[in-house]
């Protein structure tokens, strides 16, 4: 497999990816018309924290890590590393001492759809991860892969310099292109919910704040009493 190290990609506003790093990937994912998240398997190995960031992305040969040590050097002050593999890895790709070199560079953090290991240390030291599986199994560094090119992951393009959000929730990849939007758009839904949250608080239902009585209704949905419903013959 050969590939390219391309170097110097467009990379979204600083500006957006901190106006972004305000809002949950939910709210995100949500406001920009539930598209961009990266699918459930990615998941933490920390808790409680959340991370915004723009993507240096990576495709490497399964079990093999060469790619990601030529990415750190295109790593730079609030990148987030992106990796994934021409076909489905669980082996644990990534631990401490990677971790090592991109926090001294300013790395964010890492979203890897393959394994990662050293998850006490990693957790100890403070650097965020986001992975697919973890594993204490080795990899090798003898085949070429490419980096800062196109990567999918979870049905989901993410290119170099787009932006990455990723908490608890999971990992969602925001178009350079549409940071400012973005942004604009989960502000607008953090308002929204707010008034919600504020009406639930005192004692409205869903049912009625969303009119979806009339939902149920057009769905043929009623209502009856247990003794209606119970004489009729049917059984709880």
């Amino acid at each position: 497999m050969s590939g390219v190290i391309v170097t110097g990609p467009p990379k979204a506003d600083p500006k957006d990816v901190e106006a972004l790093a305000g809002y949950g990937v939910a709210t995100v994912h949500e406001a920009m018309g539930r598209t961009g998240l990266l699918g459930s398997r990615l998941r933490p190995v920390q808790q409680d924290t959340r991370i915004a960031g723009t993507a240096v992305t990576v495709l490497s040969w399964p079990g093999d890590n060469l790619m990601i040590h030529a990415a750190v050097e295109q790593c730079g002050e609030g990148d987030i590393l992106v990796v994934t593999t021409t076909s489905p890895s669980t082996d644990g790709m990534f631990g401490e001492l990677f971790a090592t070199a991109l926090q001294q560079r300013g790395v964010r953090g890492l979203v890897i759809d393959a394994g990662v290991r050293d998850t006490a240390e990693l957790r100890a030291m403070g650097f965020p991860v986001w992975s697919a599986a973890v594993s204490a199994q080795g990899t090798v560094k003898a085949t070429g892969g490419s980096v800062n090119v196109p990567v999918v992951i979870g049905g989901q393009v993410v290119r170099p310099g787009d932006v990455v959000l990723a908490d608890d929730d999971g990992v969602v990849v925001v178009p350079r292109e549409r940071a400012r939007q973005a942004a604009e758009a989960s502000e607008a839904r953090e308002r929204k919910e707010a008034a919600t949250r504020a009406a639930f608080l005192e004692g409205q239902l869903g049912l009625d704040r969303y009119g979806l009585r009339e939902k149920l209704a057009e769905l043929g949905v009623t209502y009856q009493t247990w003794e209606t419903y119970t004489r009729d013959g049917e059984r709880p």
